[in-house]
């Protein structure tokens, strides 16, 4: 596996490979690599004949100085880890590298996408998404990138930054991997000390609770017993949950009227904020 630090030295790495007519699959991530991650991985190693990783922890999605600063950084381990799953190429650069010139000026906008959820309580974090998106598929010029649901919302930025910008490449998303009692694998995970494991994969069992009662009682009623069930559960800092339309995120007020609903939580475990979501068809029984 090759591993570049430099932009100039992906470029050069990149046009050599697209010249040559390989394909490109490309999994973006911000290190501490678990499980979700090597999934993503294997699936561009079998779909491509080159695969690049990029390792690069991005400053301006966070809101929080603290929860960058806190953030895991776990390099050397996961270059370790990149070698026994396909991985051709890690891009693993400095932020003097990705924003030579300090903050960037430039600003997106994804409207009604971005006024919900993450976006509502993330003030500036999907605008930090798309910049470094925008500059990575830039340099790696993929043709199919790689991401995990358990992002769904970002997911949903990416994929509208692909239509609107026009980037030639296949958006790829993946399930979400689970631990064994349901937690959705997630880097910040390793930030919670043994109680606040136990405690976490509550938010997985709110879900599924909700998943159950939505199809036999309304909205708002749903809602209102999740909201109860976590407050129940010391150690949980519900912060929403919403049932929402997979396409546009947009809340869903009466679930007789569509047929699948993405169900949203981010709650506040010790030190940690954790997101999870799952997608319900209302159809199946």
């Amino acid at each position: 596996m090759e591993v570049i630090k430099q932009v100039s030295t992906i470029r050069q790495r990149v046009q050599a490979l697209r010249c040559s007519g390989k394909s490109i699959g490309f999994v973006p991530t911000m290190g501490a690599l678990h499980e979700g991650h090597l999934q993503l991985l294997q699936a561009s190693a079998q779909e491509n004949d080159v695969t690049i990783c990029s390792i690069f922890i991005n400053p301006t999605q966070f809101n929080n100085p603290d929860d960058y600063k806190l953030y895991p950084r776990t390099l050397g381990q996961d270059t370790e880890l990149l070698k026994t799953v396909g991985c051709n190429v890690l891009f693993a650069p400095s932020s003097e590298e990705i924003y030579p010139q300090q903050q960037p000026l430039l600003q997106f906008s994804f409207g009604a996408l971005e006024d919900v959820m993450e976006g509502e309580r993330r003030p500036g974090h999907f605008n930090g998404v798309a910049t470094i998106v925008s500059k990575l598929f830039h340099l790696v010029q993929p043709h199919r990138a790689y991401f995990g649901q358990k992002d769904l919302q970002q997911v949903a930025i990416v994929r509208q930054l692909v239509h609107t910008l026009s980037f030639d490449l296949e958006l790829v998303c993946y399930p979400t991997v689970r631990e064994e009692d349901g937690l959705a694998m997630s880097s910040r995970n390793t930030r919670l000390n043994t109680e606040q494991r136990q405690v976490a994969p509550t938010l997985y069992k709110a879900l599924k609770l909700a998943e159950a009662q939505l199809r036999k009682q309304p909205v708002a009623k749903t809602k209102a017993e999740v909201a109860a069930y976590l407050t129940s559960v010391h150690g949980v800092e519900l912060e929403y949950f919403e049932i929402a339309d997979p396409s546009t995120l947009q809340p869903v007020q009466d679930v007789r009227k569509v047929q699948e609903v993405a169900l949203c939580i981010a709650a506040v475990v010790g030190p940690v904020r954790l997101i999870d979501n799952i997608l319900v068809n209302l159809n199946e029984v």
